[in-house]
């Protein structure tokens, strides 16, 4: 079973493919976008299919540098951030809460930064990884 609702390789998800998996959650993945396309200009967004394991993922940039990639699953989607350690810092003097910072703590470290991974859930869900774009893109 694929990280991804969609493991067809040979055809990346529509928009209706995307509500219907979504479901409820369909409203946050669009206004996110919508709100990171406001803040970052110009911002790119490209389907990538990686693996069968990760299937497909939805990658949002700013010229050369990714801001976050968005995984739709079944009625939710995972949002997941590299963050370097001085957007780890920024993170912690936010307003971000506990739970959210308890995942960024608890991150596999790579090279890039942590491997923050986010399930988007409700607008407060949203509004946090937006927040976190935000600080990895200050820094």
């Amino acid at each position: 079973m694929s990280l991804s609702a969609f493991n067809d390789k040979s055809r990346p998800p529509q928009d209706d493919d995307l509500a219907t998996t979504l479901g409820s959650t369909f409203v946050f993945w669009n206004e996110l976008k919508r709100h990171i396309a406001s803040r970052f200009t110009p911002l790119q967004t490209e389907w990538g299919f990686t693996s069968m394991k990760s299937g497909w993922g939805l990658r949002l940039k700013q010229e050369k540098r990714t801001i976050l990639y968005m995984t739709p699953c079944q009625g939710y989607f995972l949002a997941s951030l590299a963050l370097g350690e001085k957007a780890v810092k920024a993170a912690h003097e936010s307003d971000l809460s506990g739970s959210v910072l308890n995942i960024i703590d608890n991150a596999k470290k790579y090279v890039e930064g942590r491997g923050v991974r986010i399930e988007v859930r409700s607008a407060e869900d949203s509004r946090n990884v937006e927040k976190l774009a935000l600080i990895k893109m200050a820094t």
